[in-house]
């Protein structure tokens, strides 16, 4: 503003006075560009030019911190069960199941077995977040600088799409075996053998409930890991480290 100034004020005065007071001015003129010049170059200097390794390392961070996050609030007792947004329920083809056993005072233990389902996700989640965090390391700078001008939630739909099948594949032996912990099988055995034994009985129902189960947790985990994403994105506070201030901060 001082220089544009200086300028108009040059302009104004140059044909007034002497040819020396003229070199003078514009002697004037480039001494003050030269240190604008000079300041904003240190300026910039000084706060560090965000590279595209920052950016490929701020949203692997970004991605790890809200895994974690998303891990300590789903893997504790009713982390699935307490909250309605992810709760384990009984799946839609197992509907009428569940339905006809609680008309024929069955209630308790379709009951039983929701929340062993919940009980099976939140124990498995404490376990098997360390291989979901394990796959971020995946993303390629070209993706993460794709992803840093996308959507709240793009590295989340960027990992759910590039990792859903392999953590799958390492998921369920966990549920699988977090479901025989809590005798979530026993208690499913039961139900459908129960089911399946009734006179009404058209068709015979027997879901994959390591399957299903692993599905709606790995769900559960992917809603909790895009909401902290978007806390990250839009949050200032939520940046807990100064690489995601500096890579988040710069957007």
């Amino acid at each position: 503003m001082i220089i544009l100034k200086r300028i108009f004020l040059s302009a104004t005065l140059l044909s007034a006075i002497s040819v020396a007071s003229q070199g003078q001015i514009l002697r004037d003129y480039v001494n003050d560009a030269q240190h604008a010049v000079g300041t904003f170059t240190k300026k910039t200097k000084g706060s560090g030019a965000l590279t595209e390794a920052d950016i490929s390392a701020g949203l692997k961070q970004a991605l790890q911190v809200g895994a974690q996050n998303a891990t300590n609030k789903v893997s504790v007792a009713n982390g699935f069960f307490g909250n309605a947004l992810i709760k384990v329920l009984m799946p839609p083809e197992a509907k009428k199941v569940e339905n006809t056993l609680r008309q024929i005072g069955m209630g308790s233990q379709v009951d039983k077995m929701i929340l062993t389902m919940n009980r099976a996700a939140e124990d498995a989640s404490s376990k098997a977040v360390p291989i979901f965090v394990n796959a971020i390391t995946s993303m390629s700078i070209q993706d993460a600088m794709t992803i840093l001008k996308g959507g709240n939630d793009a590295a989340t739909q960027y990992l759910k799409q590039k990792t859903t099948a392999s953590l799958t594949a390492a998921f369920r032996p966990v549920v699988a075996q977090s479901l025989d912990k809590v005798n979530a099988t026993k208690y499913w055995a039961d139900v459908f053998n129960i089911y399946n034994d009734l006179p009404t009985t058209f068709k015979k129902v027997n879901p994959d409930l390591t399957g299903y189960v692993t599905e709606r947790a790995l769900n559960g985990l992917f809603v909790y890991i895009a909401d902290e994403e978007s806390k990250i994105r839009l949050n200032p506070a939520a940046r807990v480290t100064d690489l995601l201030k500096k890579v988040f901060g710069s957007k």
